[in-house]
């Protein structure tokens, strides 16, 4: 960490070791990098070390598998198919399985439509065949 005053912050450190356990060092790594940083749309990495997992994330009333489960459902339901990519290892890192994140991607089929629920299915089956947890 720098000198700056902002990344000292308990929501920035908090949100920078949930970061690490969600996304991995390297993902996690270039977001410390952005706090502090003048380019153009480094505010928007230090906004989420800071707001997404430094407050929201910790938030102790549901854990982080509930969270992910629930932050699939709603990636799913906006087509967010980049941020899925990053979200499907995350939950798994955050306790939830294969199987139960397959039944989201069904249960999404009913309330975001089967468009959005397949095109999730693909970004999942690849990932997790990269992952090597799926044949």
């Amino acid at each position: 960490m720098n000198d700056n005053p902002r990344e000292n912050s308990d929501s920035i450190k908090r949100g920078l070791a949930i970061a690490k356990k969600m996304v991995g060092e390297t993902v996690a790594s270039a977001i410390e990098g952005s706090i502090g940083s003048t380019q153009f749309g480094a505010y928007r990495g230090e906004m989420a070390v800071d707001f997404v997992f430094g407050k929201l994330w910790s938030r102790p009333e549901l854990d982080m598998r509930a969270r992910s489960l629930v932050t699939l459902g709603i990636l799913i339901a906006l087509g967010q198919l980049g941020e899925l990519k990053i979200h499907f290892m995350a939950a798994i890192r955050n306790g939830c399985t294969v199987r139960e994140i397959e039944e989201v991607l069904y249960h999404s089929a009913a309330y975001a439509g089967f468009p959005a629920s397949n095109s999730a299915s693909h970004v999942a089956t690849e990932v997790f065949r990269e992952a090597g947890l799926i044949d």
